[in-house]
């Protein structure tokens, strides 16, 4: 993938419309639900990771509803909060004051961040800057916004993970991926996270960590969650929507998934462990 100066003006529109169809997407459904219902320590735990600090400069990528940029700027960091959705933004804001800090929002695509290079002490992103097409562009941009020294952050989604399985179990009936797109997933495995960042890091560290998910009582009831509120989902239902055979299909499939990965024991309650990996590095 070029950048704007290489791109003819076809791939330029192209480009556009793929950000713009992305944007649309994060913006269907109630993500910020969905941050706050299933995963609200995932940022904490990268906050920790990341060693941030009072006084230091933190860019969180694809922020969302700030997540992890939130409890960055309560250690009283300087935080921008960045991501191409700005729609995310209104809720993000409302749950910062609620917590008494104040952060930077700023509307930002994780392939091109309108940030100086070396501008940041702490560069993470917290189950985001994995949903950007193009993996090893949001690899290099990650590392050149950070300054030498300086610290980078991720959790990402294992492909063998619950959310991994997830996504394969929608991708027979998924929109076609664009050209040159890599699987979000991918960003989970170690050995792809070592060739995305390659000379460009030191002391890069990978761990496997889980979190459980238990908001619904069924698998039945979260199926249904998730196609009420997660942009993926609803975009999966949305392609199918001409074709009652793909959709019950999908939801059968859908709803499979959901029995066989429930490790609950007790009855009218679920439990679904979301492995994710823990990446942190120091930029050369």
């Amino acid at each position: 993938m070029g950048d704007a100066t290489t791109m003819s003006p076809a791939e330029q529109d192209a480009a556009r419309a793929l950000k713009a169809k992305h944007r649309a997407l994060w913006a269907s459904g109630d993500y910020p639900a969905v941050a706050a219902d299933l995963i609200p320590g995932l940022g904490t735990r990268l906050v920790q990771a990341c060693g941030v600090r009072a006084g230091q400069r933190v860019l969180d990528v694809a922020a969302g509803t700030g997540n992890a940029a939130i409890p960055a700027a309560m250690t009283g960091a300087t935080v921008t909060a960045s991501d191409l959705t700005p729609e995310l933004f209104d809720a993000g804001r409302a749950i910062a004051a609620g917590r008494g800090v104040r952060l930077d929002w700023v509307e930002a695509d994780a392939e091109a961040l309108p940030f100086a290079d070396d501008e940041f002490d702490v560069v993470m992103s917290c189950v985001g800057a994995m949903f950007a097409p193009h993996h090893r562009v949001t690899a290099q941009e990650l590392v050149r916004v950070a300054r030498p020294g300086g610290t980078l952050g991720m959790i990402n989604w294992t492909p063998d993970g619950f959310i991994g399985r997830l996504f394969a179990t929608m991708k027979p009936y998924a929109p076609p991926p664009p050209p040159g797109a890599s699987p979000p997933p991918m960003w989970g495995d170690e050995s792809h996270v070592r060739d995305l960042f390659a000379d460009t890091v030191a002391d890069l560290t990978l761990r496997r960590e889980t979190v459980v998910m238990d908001r619904c009582s069924t698998p039945l009831e979260f199926r249904e969650y998730w196609k009420a509120n997660y942009g993926p989902t609803i975009a999966t239902y949305r392609f199918n929507e001409g074709d009652p055979d793909r959709l019950a299909a999908l939801d059968a499939d859908f709803l499979a998934l959901l029995e066989e990965s429930d490790t609950a024991t007790e009855s009218g309650r679920t439990a679904y462990p979301a492995e994710y990996l823990l990446v942190t590095a120091t930029k050369r």
